[in-house]
């Protein structure tokens, strides 16, 4: 494995570059679990009728896969008949849509599921299993403790929460990406290398991988200052779309349409070949990949296509309020989008010691 992989814990995130230079605002936050609360939107409401059936869970201190297979037992079918649309933070209290069989939203509502952190807050018929990525957003409401600022510190912080407002962040997959310490990554080498995994491990490897290369390009753009700026051969992605389209240059409309968040730059999601963006960019993106052997060697094994994703994540209706030494935001994020990316352009911020003596559950 490279040197810059293998010496950076967790992906690096730590080297990875800011947007805007530190606030000087320190805080910490999951000091408890309401501390950061995280609930799902799917865009749509139940069919009402159909062969599945739509929980809304609210879950705490436990991740979103130990809940599905603690669904799956409690209903006596097997755990690929539970579905979600995205993995949630476990250090948290979320709400989240799993499906189910039709036939064991009866037996669900009838358990007790104790102190195990799993509340049923809803349940409907749905025509459809629920596949990854088939909501639309998430809200976050994350209360940040202990804030250590001056006046004129805490004058910077509110003037950088306006500027996110309006600009958005750079869109860093989050630590969780690549497990504790970095072990999806280790994981990848490991791979490369010939070892058999199983397949939940092999998707978690190849996930961090292509997240490490994502977040080391972008990082290269936000050094550059061209993370929210369209240049030749870019690729621009349609906002809350997958859709892309080349860019030879830089117009007055498309300008427009990238200050209003309608499109935004766009970086890879790397698999078979080379990148397919144009000019600089996509010798940048050919270099980065390059420089990690054993990443390209294992996506590209894995018969991965190339993929786009957005340079840019929108922060919509932000929203902040201090009471005494605390901080709490609120702002909503499109799938795929880390409310850590949000926070670490805000300020300094730490996870609070103990996070090991919740519900670990994996």
């Amino acid at each position: 494995m490279s040197a810059e992989v293998s010496a950076g814990k967790s992906g690096g995130w730590g080297q990875l570059a800011h947007a805007w230079p530190p606030s000087g605002v320190r805080g910490r936050i999951r000091v408890r679990p309401a501390d950061f609360a995280v609930t799902e939107e799917l865009g749509f409401r139940p069919d009402g009728d159909g062969e599945h059936g739509l929980l809304r869970v609210r879950k705490t201190g436990c991740n979103t896969q130990w809940v599905a297979r603690t669904l799956a037992r409690a209903a006596g079918v097997t755990a690929r008949d539970v579905g979600y649309a995205g993995l949630k933070d476990r250090h948290a209290v979320t709400e989240q849509w799993f499906s189910v069989p039709a036939r064991a939203i009866e037996p669900l509502r009838a358990t007790d599921f104790g102190d195990s952190g799993i509340e049923i807050l809803e349940a409907a018929r749905h025509r459809r299993k629920l596949r990854r990525g088939a909501h639309r957003a998430n809200h976050f409401r994350i209360v940040v403790r202990e804030v250590i600022a001056d006046d004129r510190d805490l004058g910077k912080l509110e003037d950088r929460l306006r500027i996110v407002a309006e600009r958005g962040v750079p869109n860093y997959f989050g630590l969780q990406r690549f497990g504790r310490d970095g072990g999806n990554l280790d994981l990848v080498r490991r791979i490369a290398g010939g070892q058999r995994v199983n397949r939940q491990q092999r998707g978690f490897a190849l996930s961090a991988a292509r997240s490490y290369l994502f977040n080391q390009v972008l990082s290269i753009r936000v050094a550059r200052g061209s993370w929210d700026r369209l240049l030749p051969g870019d690729l621009a992605m349609l906002h809350g779309s997958r859709s892309t389209f080349p860019v030879a240059a830089p117009d007055p409309i498309l300008e427009r349409r990238l200050s209003e968040h309608d499109i935004h730059p766009s970086g890879p999601l790397w698999g078979r070949g080379w990148s397919p963006a144009g000019a600089e960019i996509a010798r940048l993106e050919d270099e980065t990949a390059r420089s990690w052997s054993d990443g390209v060697e294992a996506l590209s094994s894995a018969g991965l296509d190339q993929e786009r994703r957005a340079l840019r994540l929108t922060v919509a209706d932000l929203s902040w309020e201090f009471e005494g030494q605390s901080l709490t935001v609120g702002f909503n994020l499109g799938k795929g989008g880390f409310a850590t990316a949000v926070l670490r352009e805000l300020m300094d911020v730490s996870e609070a010691p103990g996070q090991d003596l919740l519900r670990n559950r994996t």
